[in-house]
C-alpha cells in the first residue's frame, strides 16, 4: 500500500464531502482509515453509505477530546499500513489529483520524509476564499522555521504527506494541547534530516469555519501550548550543525524567536471569544504562569479594543 489516508471523525456535517473527495482520487493505491472519536453524532450512518474495500472503520470507546486531539491523530497513525501517511480533517477536502501530485513530488525527491502542497481555503459552502502562499520546491528545516516565524507561511496538517515509518519512529505527531502548533513541530521534526519538498499545485482544500479547533478551545490551553512550542524551538536551535548556511539561519531563528512567541501570545489573548473586561483582567493574575509582561497584556487589550470598535463601526 502506498498511501494511508486517515480521518479522525467527530463532526458529521462535512464528513461525506470529505470521504467522497478521498474516494475520488485518480490514484487508487490507498487505504482510508476512519476513526470515530466516540462522537455524539451518528458517524456510522455516513460510513454505511459506502461499500468500499478501501475503507477501514474504527470507533474509540472513549473520546480523546479537543485538548488531547493529538492522541487521536496518533491512534489513526497506529492503524496505517501505507508507505506514506496523510491526516485529513473531517471537514476538509482533497482535489482528485492530490495523491497523483504527491506521487510526482515523491518520485522527484525520494529521500525526503515529508512533502507539502499549496492549499485553497474554502468557506462553509465550499466556496474558495483565498490561496496559501507559494513556496520553493525544496528547503531545509531551518528555512521552513524562519519563514513561519516571519509570518510568511500558513500550515494545515492535511497539506502534508509524511513517510509513515519516519513519523512512527519520531513518536508520531508532536503532542501539544489542542494540537496548537503540533503540525508545525511535527513537520520540523520530519524535515530535520532531509528537508521538505513542496508542490505549488493547490490540491488540498481547508475549510474555514467557526467550529475549527483554531477558533475554539480553552485559551489557557493554547497559552500552555505556546510555552511548550517556545521550549521546543529553543532546544532545537541550540543543537549543533556543521552546515554553514544552516548555522546562519539558526542565528536568524534565535533573533526572531522571542518576537515570534510574543506576537503569538498577544494574538491569542486578544482573539479570545470571551472578551469582557473581567476576563481580560484575569490575565494579570496568571501573567507569571505564562511569562507575560504588563506591556504585552496592555497591548493585547488595546488590540481587542480596536477590533471591537472596528466591528461596531462596520455594523
Amino acid at each position: 500500500m502506498k498511501f494511508s489516508i486517515a480521518i479522525p471523525a467527530f463532526k458529521l456535517i462535512y464528513l461525506k464531502e470529505c470521504i467522497d473527495s478521498v474516494l475520488s482520487q485518480t490514484i487508487l493505491d490507498f487505504e482510508l482509515i476512519i476513526v470515530n472519536d466516540a462522537s455524539p453524532e451518528n458517524i456510522g450512518s455516513v460510513i454505511e453509505l459506502y461499500n468500499s474495500s478501501q475503507i477501514r472503520y474504527y470507533k474509540n470507546e472513549k473520546n480523546f477530546g479537543s485538548v488531547n486531539v493529538v492522541d487521536n491523530w496518533n491512534k489513526c497513525l497506529s492503524y496505517a499500513t501505507g508507505e506514506y501517511f496523510i491526516l485529513m480533517g473531517d471537514d476538509d477536502k482533497m482535489s482528485p489529483n492530490y495523491l497523483q501530485e504527491f506521487s510526482f513530488l515523491i518520485d522527484k525527491f525520494p529521500s525526503c520524509d515529508i512533502y507539502h502542497c499549496r492549499t485553497v481555503i474554502i468557506n462553509e459552502r465550499s466556496i474558495p476564499i483565498t490561496l496559501s502562499e507559494p513556496r520553493p520546491e525544496f528547503e531545509s528545516v531551518y528555512d521552513s522555521i524562519l519563514q513561519r516565524m516571519k509570518g510568511n507561511r500558513l500550515f494545515f496538517i492535511s497539506d502534508y504527506v509524511f513517510r509513515t515509518e519516519t513519523l512512527k519512529n519520531n513518536g508520531g505527531f508532536f503532542k501539544l494541547p489542542l494540537a496548537w502548533a503540533s503540525d508545525d513541530i511535527t513537520s520540523y521534526i520530519a524535515s530535520k534530516k532531509n528537508g521538505i519538498a513542496h508542490t505549488n499545485v493547490p490540491v488540498f482544500f481547508y475549510r474555514q469555519h467557526a467550529q475549527t479547533i483554531s477558533n475554539t478551545g480553552n485559551i489557557y490551553n493554547k497559552m500552555e501550548a505556546i510555552l511548550n512550542e517556545e521550549k521546543w524551538l529553543n532546544s532545537f536551535v541550540e543543537k549543533n550543525t556543521e552546515d554553514f548556511t544552516d548555522n546562519l539561519l539558526k542565528g536568524n531563528i534565535k533573533h526572531e524567536l522571542k518576537k515570534f512567541i510574543q506576537k503569538k501570545k498577544i494574538r491569542t489573548i486578544y482573539s479570545a471569544n470571551d472578551s469582557n473586561i473581567f476576563s481580560f483582567l484575569k490575565w494579570f493574575l496568571v501573567k507569571k504562569r505564562f511569562n507575560l509582561s504588563t506591556q504585552e497584556l496592555l497591548y493585547a487589550g488595546l488590540m481587542k479594543f480596536k477590533e471591537k470598535r472596528k466591528t461596531r463601526y462596520e455594523l
